[in-house]
């Protein structure tokens, strides 16, 4: 049975290892404590299967010198793209560990076996709630989306997007200009994270590759990128598409494309793009009468005292910058717009 006991060792430990890092990203990342419990539970009840009578023999069979399987890698072993990549790796292997264990479990006689299948079914849904956790894939009609640059921050960008969230924000938008993929990948997953607490939504602009790679919520397409049909069949349903529109029928075009939302500009005069002709809150609400069920987000130089405007054309939704980004306190920022434009669902 030696052979055996080894096997059982080795899958034991490889269940308990992929669930603790389940557990810490549930626990320490999304402050999650009834996905981080439940996980702790799998722990508890695969040592308690399998560390009965046979806790010694497993032991004792022990003989990493000799494990044939040491030194070969998968060829992904070493990649992981962002927290999502982390979730699915260690859920496949905690599924997997299981399932050699509740076979092994069968040829001993030892009646475990039920537990582990039972637990391993429980992985799965785990598993599945932890990267819903990380990803909400349904368009929503958001009420304030942060457009995040980094260079414009008055305060370090953690501390403006970490206020944007708390007080409220349900989308944050990445636009980096001239970043490197890596940069973007790196920055991309931070806010994930940091997101992922609030039940936030993330979206990449421009970069429908780097999205897909971070495993972000969104891209956002503008004029000169991707074609928006293009992007719908790379990316499937993995990913929300919005597309920037300037008048009513780039607004037809982008919703017969299937863009998810709408960015609706430019509102007012703004320094981030001083070359864009304002259009004012009576394009926003041409928009809404033209297209009443699409989620959409004005943009374009909107501050507190211009918002109102644009709820009064029947706006929804809005994207700022400049407001959240160079503020001061961006929390108190972020309170005063969303109760103004709180979120909505679709």
């Amino acid at each position: 049975m030696r052979p055996v006991q080894r096997v059982l060792d080795a899958a034991t430990n490889r269940a308990l290892e992929a669930a603790r890092v389940l557990e810490d990203v549930a626990r320490f990342l999304l402050d999650d404590a009834e996905i981080a419990g439940a996980f702790k539970r799998v722990r508890h009840e695969v040592a308690a299967a399998v560390d009965g009578a046979s806790h010694a023999a497993r032991i004792g069979a022990r003989d990493v010198e000799q494990d044939v399987g040491v030194p070969i890698e998968g060829a992904r072993e070493a990649v992981r793209r962002g927290i999502a990549d982390v979730v699915r790796a260690n859920g496949s292997r905690l599924g997997e560990a299981l399932r050699t264990l509740e076979e092994m479990l069968k040829t001993t006689g030892d009646d475990a076996w039920s537990r582990v299948e039972s637990v391993r079914y429980q992985s799965y849904s785990l598993t599945g709630q932890l990267l819903e956790r990380l990803r909400p894939m349904t368009a929503r009609q958001w009420g304030v989306c942060l457009v995040l640059t980094e260079s414009i921050c008055a305060r370090p960008w953690q501390e403006v997007v970490d206020g944007a969230l708390e007080g409220g924000v349900a989308c944050i938008q990445l636009r980096e200009k001239g970043w490197t993929t890596d940069a973007l990948l790196a920055r991309s997953d931070s806010l994930l994270v940091r997101a992922a607490k609030y039940g936030a939504t993330v979206v990449i602009n421009d970069r429908i590759d780097v999205a897909i790679a971070a495993g972000a919520h969104g891209v956002h397409l503008g004029r000169d990128d991707l074609p928006l049909r293009a992007a719908r069949r790379l990316a499937g349903g993995s990913l929300i598409i919005g597309a920037t529109v300037h008048d009513l029928s780039e607004a037809d075009a982008a919703v017969a494309a299937g863009a998810d939302y709408c960015g609706v500009g430019a509102m007012f005069e703004t320094a981030v793009k001083p070359d864009r002709t304002p259009a004012g809150p009576a394009w926003m609400r041409a928009f809404v009468e033209r297209h009443p069920r699409t989620p959409h987000l004005a943009i374009g130089g909107i501050t507190a005292a211009r918002a109102t405007e644009l709820r009064a054309a029947g706006c929804r939704g809005i994207a700022v910058s400049s407001a959240l980004c160079r503020a001061s306190d961006p929390r108190a920022v972020a309170r005063e717009l969303t109760a103004l434009f709180p979120c909505q669902s679709e």
